[in-house]
C-alpha cells in the first residue's frame, strides 16, 4: 500500500509518467422496441426487454499528474489484449518516456506477459519501458483508475449501447472531452494518513 502511495507523491517528470491502469467490461445491449421520444419534463421511456450483443472489454489508463486518460476497447480480455494495449501505451501515448510508472492490480492478465505475445527482442524492450507497482489484495481502491471508471459509467455508459463501434465512439468522445477540460482527481490520501486510519493493518510491536 505504501509503495503505491509513494508513487503518487512523486514529483512530475515527463520522462517518467505515472499511469494508473485498470480494466472493466460493458455489456452490449440492443432494444427490442424503439424507445419513445423524450418530451420536456419527462424521463426517457423504453421497453424493459433487450437483446444481448456480447461484452466488450475496456482498458483504462489515467495519468493523474497530467489529467490525461486513454481507453482501449477490445472484444475480449486476455493476456495478449493487455500486452498489445501496453505496447500502444509505450509507443503511441508515451513514445519519448524513459520509463512509464504503472499502478495496477494483481489480476492474472496484468503480469508482464510480453514474451507470450511478442518476439523475445520486442518483449524485452517493453519490459524495460515499464516499472510496475501493484495494489495489495483487497486494495484496488488505491488505484485512481477505478475512480475514472466510476465517472465513465455514470456519465457515459449508464444506458444501453448496442454495438462495439458505438461504444468506441462514445468512450472516445468522453475521454477526449475530459482531457480537453483537464478534469482530474483530487487525491489526498497519503502514507501518513494510511498509518493513522489503517493502523490495524500494520504489525504491532511491543516496546
Amino acid at each position: 500500500m505504501e509503495d503505491v502511495l509513494a508513487v503518487y507523491q512523486r514529483a512530475y517528470d515527463p520522462a517518467y509518467p505515472v499511469v494508473c491502469m485498470d480494466e472493466s467490461s460493458k455489456q452490449l445491449l440492443a432494444d427490442v422496441k424503439t424507445a419513445l421520444p423524450i418530451k420536456p419534463g419527462e424521463i426517457q421511456r423504453y421497453d424493459y426487454e433487450y437483446i444481448r450483443q456480447g461484452v466488450a472489454n475496456l482498458f483504462l489508463f489515467f495519468n493523474p499528474l497530467e489529467n490525461k486518460r486513454w481507453i482501449k476497447v477490445t472484444k475480449q480480455r486476455c493476456r495478449t489484449d493487455w500486452a498489445l494495449a501496453m505496447q500502444e501505451l509505450a509507443d503511441d501515448i508515451y513514445p519519448d518516456a524513459e520509463k512509464i510508472i504503472v499502478v495496477l492490480d494483481n489480476l492474472n492478465t496484468h503480469a508482464p506477459h510480453f514474451y507470450e505475445t511478442f518476439p523475445a527482442q520486442e518483449a524485452r524492450r517493453l519490459c524495460e519501458r515499464f516499472e510496475f507497482h501493484y495494489t495489495p489484495k483487497h486494495g484496488s481502491w488505491l488505484n485512481m483508475a477505478e475512480i475514472e471508471f466510476s465517472v465513465l459509467f455514470r456519465q457515459c455508459l449508464n444506458r444501453r449501447i448496442p454495438i462495439l463501434e458505438d461504444l468506441i465512439r462514445e468512450i472516445q468522445a468522453w475521454y477526449r472531452q475530459r482531457n480537453e477540460n483537464s478534469d482530474g482527481i483530487d487525491w489526498r490520501f497519503t502514507t501518513e494518513d494510511a498509518r493513522i486510519k489503517l493502523k490495524r493493518l500494520y504489525p504491532q510491536f511491543q516496546d
